[in-house]
């Protein structure tokens, strides 16, 4: 899922990074600092090797670069040093699926397994970890068989968050529905929108709806209600750039989305600095304005100068 369960820093790691750099890494994976994170949670490191919570941290940095097969490691160090954390499973099952979508069939299938039971332990460890829940069901949802996907567990889980999060457990209900084909999926969805008192998280996942669904006027339409609605934590200009720049649609729109978001105090972990200036870079190569595009990719080498795709786009551009 794209809104996650943050912890909050241990104390003994804050005073740490604090003497390091005068700053919290939660903060600087927010604002995706990434360069930073990694400079003062290494130094972290060195005065404790045995800090999970640094290196779950940097899991997530990686895991914003990118760079899966790293994330992994530092998830799994996490979870060997703090094994009854139920959060650092859940990262241990996040990074494995996403190193299995960028791997040959073979290895997919041995990390898929690992991302079912890393969600499964993360959840048995604390029931009430509803980022956790909420994957293990779009796992089962999307998993086939044989790896373990079952609709009637993910309605499970949908059933379990329910007491606790109805509009995120509306919303499973409704992607249950729509992979089941039920032409009642929409209706499902905006169910979800409803619970939640129109947050634009659930505008968001509208849009995605309209947009698997073909419909990319309803799409356009559901981002421009995300982003008046209330936010909740939630980064409409960031994701509503990201379908535009997927559809081809709105580009110009996408670009002012995105600028009012570099220039914002709202920016989420989800959603880096870095990676905002590589899709702006994209959007305006793609306009043809190779030169500003140059200049948002350098951006985001200054913030994460080991993210390859904004390598190989500056390159490109200025060949």
């Amino acid at each position: 899922m794209k809104h996650l369960k943050i912890l909050l820093l241990p104390l003994a790691l804050s005073v740490a990074c604090m003497a390091a750099s005068d700053v919290n890494p939660e903060s600087l994976l927010k604002n995706g600092k990434v360069d930073e994170v990694r400079r003062v949670l290494d130094a972290a490191l060195e005065q404790n090797p045995n800090n999970a919570e640094a290196y779950n941290q940097l899991c997530r940095a990686y895991f914003q670069l990118e760079a899966w097969d790293t994330a992994l490691k530092m998830a799994e160090k996490s979870v060997s040093l703090a094994p009854d954390n139920s959060n650092y499973h859940l990262w241990v099952g996040r990074a494995a699926g996403r190193k299995a979508e960028n791997s040959n069939p073979f290895t997919a299938y041995g990390l898929a397994r690992k991302v079912r039971a890393e969600f499964e332990r993360a959840v048995a460890l604390d029931s009430k970890n509803i980022a956790a829940r909420a994957d293990l069901a779009e796992y089962y949802l999307e998993a086939p068989g044989f790896l373990g996907g079952d609709k009637n567990k993910a309605r499970q889980q949908a059933d379990a968050i329910s007491e606790s999060d109805p509009a995120l457990a509306a919303h499973i209900y409704a992607l249950l529905e729509e992979k089941q084909g039920n032409k009642h999926a929409e209706q499902q969805f905006k169910k979800a929108l409803e619970i939640s008192g129109n947050q634009a998280r659930y505008w968001v996942e509208l849009a995605y709806f309209y947009k698997r669904s073909g419909r990319m006027e309803d799409m356009e339409a559901a981002i421009g209600q995300a982003l008046s609605a209330p936010r909740g934590g939630s980064i409409p200009e960031y994701d509503g750039a990201f379908l535009f720049l997927r559809t081809g649609r709105n580009f110009g729109g996408a670009i002012s989305m995105l600028r009012r978001y570099l220039a914002s105090d709202a920016q989420g972990e989800d959603g880096p600095e870095f990676r905002a200036h590589y899709m702006l870079g994209q959007l305006l190569e793609k306009q043809g304005d190779r030169k500003t595009a140059a200049e948002e990719y350098r951006a985001a080498l200054a913030l994460a100068a080991q993210y390859h795709p904004a390598k190989d786009a500056l390159a490109r551009v200025s060949r």
